[in-house]
């Protein structure tokens, strides 16, 4: 006999489903995914960070969880909501399942429910603080306390990385900061011949300067990009003088760095289905996003930077590029991981980028 669990939301709503994970309950933002698959690697993104997951995808966990697709070591994500979660998987690289991973890493979850219902509510509504308890009794007392809990804005702090590292390459060098990085965007870089430097996030344009890199990346991660402003000075230090590329969170900040502005979407983008236009070419992409706030495209207008890919959906802003530097960003997630992999094109003018100034440097200091 399964045992029953609640998922309350914070206008009271509540959903009786099955207990799936760890018994050790918590809160946060309730948001939804819209991949049909990938739910390793969106379980294990830092950018997930104190969010419990709503899938709307209906079966999740039939293909295992093995140790290599993580996106981070521990995942930071609050819960989990599926409507069914499997119990048998069923692939050759499957090491555990969902609900062996869930309470390895303390994480609650339940299944049963109808993310349907779930997902409309959040469409209509917005984000809403959401919460489980495994006693039906208890749930009014749980509604009253989300209504004024206040969920923690420092999530970045949580997931950078405390001390620097590299993942060793055979070519450029290139300097990663760590906001809540997906380990997919190392990946693709070591891939392309690149040695990487991963530094935390409050890492000093000076810091970053002395270690001569052929470029800088900034990844993405979770919250609010206004509570990174550590970040604006280091950014404006290194514009002109090292290409860089910007991903999700890195993308907003470059942004603000460049006096635009953000705001909190009503129910953002999360999922691998999402259509972004490069203005450049007209060609249309199918992204991976996973992004609660925007940059305001009106607020763009007084700044260097010039818009380069717009969200089809919606027309929110998906990709700038500074005008006279180089420099560029995305919102969505090049990385691939989970798919598609329209967009890793990104990458390779990263490295063209950085090559191609390079020879600039070598040419004007010869």
């Amino acid at each position: 006999m399964f045992e029953r669990r609640y998922l309350v939301l914070e206008d009271g709503t509540y959903y009786e489903g099955y207990k799936l994970g760890s018994d050790d309950l918590s809160v946060g933002e309730i948001v939804f995914n819209t991949a049909m698959t990938g739910y390793q690697e969106t379980i294990s993104d830092p950018s997930y960070t104190g969010q419990i997951i709503t899938f709307t995808y209906p079966l999740i966990g039939n293909y295992g969880i093995n140790r290599d697709d993580f996106e981070t070591l521990t995942p930071t994500l609050n819960g989990v909501v599926v409507k069914e979660a499997s119990t048998h998987p069923s692939n050759f690289r499957k090491q555990k399942t969902l609900h062996e991973v869930l309470v390895q890493y303390n994480v609650p979850g339940i299944s049963g429910v109808d993310t349907r219902s779930i997902t409309r509510k959040i469409r209509e509504h917005g984000v809403l603080k959401a919460g489980f308890t495994d006693n039906k009794e208890e749930i009014e007392q749980l509604a009253a306390k989300l209504k004024t809990v206040e969920l923690p804005r420092d999530e970045v702090t949580t997931v950078s990385t405390k001390t620097p590292y590299v993942s060793t390459g055979s070519d450029l060098s290139v300097v990663l900061l760590d906001f809540g990085k997906k380990q997919n965007i190392v990946r693709e870089l070591n891939l392309r011949g690149c040695n990487v430097t991963v530094m935390p996030y409050d890492t000093t344009a000076e810091q970053i300067l002395a270690l001569s890199p052929d470029g800088v990346m900034l990844s993405n991660g979770p919250g609010d990009p206004d509570e990174v402003k550590v970040a604006l000075d280091m950014i404006n230090g290194i514009l002109g003088k090292i290409p860089f590329f910007g991903i999700c969170l890195g993308h907003q900040l470059f942004a603000l760095s460049q006096g635009a502005t953000s705001f909190k979407m009503k129910f953002g983008h999360r999922g691998a289905n999402h259509p972004v236009k490069d203005l450049r070419t007209g060609k249309v992409d199918i992204t991976s996003q996973n992004h609660g706030y925007a940059i305001d495209k009106d607020s763009l207008a007084d700044t260097d930077l010039k818009i380069t890919h717009i969200a089809l959906n919606d027309g929110t802003v998906e990709g700038l590029r500074h005008k006279k530097l180089p420099a560029f960003s995305v919102q969505y997630h090049p990385e691939a991981r989970p798919g598609p992999s329209d967009s890793n094109y990104l990458f390779d003018e990263f490295l063209t980028m950085m090559k191609d100034f390079k020879e600039k440097e070598h040419t004007i200091n010869a």
